[in-house]
């Protein structure tokens, strides 16, 4: 063979092996998936928005707002471990659909109330825990049907988290937009809108069965339910970096994300105005989308070492807003810690969807999402309380700190640091 031929010989396998890879991730089925993920996700980032304005327009305070977004975070978080439970008993695409349309139902009667300018605290509260609700049925089965509709399930997550993050990007701009130009009550009906679309994508869709081999939740009562809910903790219970790694995230939460949320919020725009938060909430937004192309191309063997090892760069956002550090170092901060975050999030999913058998993966997913989000709430709550006690900047620092000793305890654990990816070729 010529060195032109090898030359030739090369390109045209490296170009197979590019289109087995495109292959691998998107189809018909998955294009749909990943349509439903990324509208439902610029339709909840909207949410914030038109409940703040269309709250405050109705003479109700910011008690009153948070109070309307933790009823739907309280039902999301109570009763996601049950809806894993559920995921596995039932055909998923039903229950997301299902769960679709019930937050159809509910944004539109939210819409109604606000058109008709009768809003009261109490029935947004009822309608946001329904939602929430509703959201615990459906986020389960999300970790099982990636694996099920791309067979590069890492590039599937990696694409799904680029839509989501752009979505992000979009939303509140969006959201915005209609409240200027329209209502609070337009937003409502737009996010109706997202959800509709969603559900037909859904329907739309053909989900491949389950592996052969696999076996299905079985029984029926509430005895059944509970046994299906204890295998469901043994399972995550069993697997040492599973557990590892929420144990570790509950401090990240608690320490970390939870004040950094709400003090970077009132630190930058107290001292440079809200224009600049928008333009740091856009530098973590683009970081976002940076981390989900980073994890599309990069293929480590230890995909939570390498996850770990990228968390490292979420101390610069605290940091250089906690140091009192001009506009363009937190931005340039903000972007490099979404990127990290963003690249966590993939390998981490991946990670589960892979390493977990598909017949508990709902139910290991919902005890991952709870673990997750548990605690969240808590360090939201305190960062009030403690900024007042120690001062906003330190607090951030604190929590940059804190960051670094998150991804060191993740790199300590060896089950965690050496988990060989599920796709890995033996040596």
């Amino acid at each position: 063979m010529t060195g032109t031929d090898a030359r030739r010989d090369t390109t045209t396998r490296a170009t197979d092996r590019a289109g087995a890879g495109r292959r691998a991730v998107w189809s018909r089925d998955f294009a749909l998936f990943f349509v439903a993920r990324a509208v439902a996700r610029l339709g909840d980032t909207m949410l914030p928005v038109a409940l703040a304005a269309g709250l405050l327009q109705h003479g109700y305070g910011a008690g009153a707002v948070g109070l309307a977004m933790a009823s739907t975070a309280a039902a999301f978080a109570g009763l996601v471990v049950f809806g894993g439970v559920v995921a596995d008993r039932f055909s998923t695409r039903r229950l997301m659909i299902g769960a679709d349309l019930v937050r159809l139902v509910t944004q539109s009667l939210a819409a109604g109330l606000f058109f008709a300018g009768h809003v009261v605290l109490w029935q947004i509260c009822a309608i946001g825990f329904v939602g929430g609700a509703a959201g615990a049925v459906f986020q389960p089965g999300v970790a099982s049907t990636v694996p099920r509709l791309a067979a590069d399930v890492q590039g599937a997550n990696g694409a799904i988290r680029i839509a989501e993050s752009a979505a992000q990007l979009a939303g509140p701009a969006v959201a915005g937009v209609l409240v200027g130009l329209a209502s609070p009550g337009a937003v409502f009906a737009a996010h109706a809108a997202t959800y509709a679309t969603s559900a037909l994508c859904l329907l739309l869709l053909r989900l491949p069965p389950l592996p052969e081999g696999t076996r299905a939740a079985t029984g029926r009562g509430m005895r059944a339910f509970r046994a299906d809910l204890v295998q469901g903790w043994r399972e995550f219970r069993s697997r040492t970096w599973l557990w590892a790694v929420i144990a570790v995230w509950c401090l990240y939460m608690i320490a970390v994300w939870g004040p950094t949320v709400p003090l970077v919020a009132t630190e930058v725009v107290q001292r440079h105005g809200p224009r600049a938060y928008g333009l740091v909430n856009s530098a973590l937004g683009a970081g976002t989308v940076a981390g989900g192309l980073l994890a599309l191309r990069l293929r480590p063997r230890r995909m939570l070492r390498a996850g770990a090892l990228s968390l490292f760069a979420f101390f610069g956002f605290p940091a250089a807003v906690g140091a009192g550090l001009g506009v363009p170092a937190m931005a340039t901060g903000a972007a490099v810690a979404g990127a990290g975050m963003s690249f966590w999030g993939v390998m981490w999913a991946t990670s589960v969807q892979t390493q977990v058998p598909p017949d508990v993966l709902n139910r290991i997913h919902a005890y991952d999402v709870a673990g997750s989000l548990a605690l969240m709430p808590v360090g939201q709550a305190l960062a009030g309380p403690a900024a007042g006690a120690l001062g906003a900047g330190h607090v951030l620092l604190v929590s940059a700190a804190t960051s670094l000793a998150v991804a060191l305890a993740l790199l300590a654990v060896p089950a965690i640091r050496d988990l060989v990816r599920a796709d890995a070729v033996p040596k």
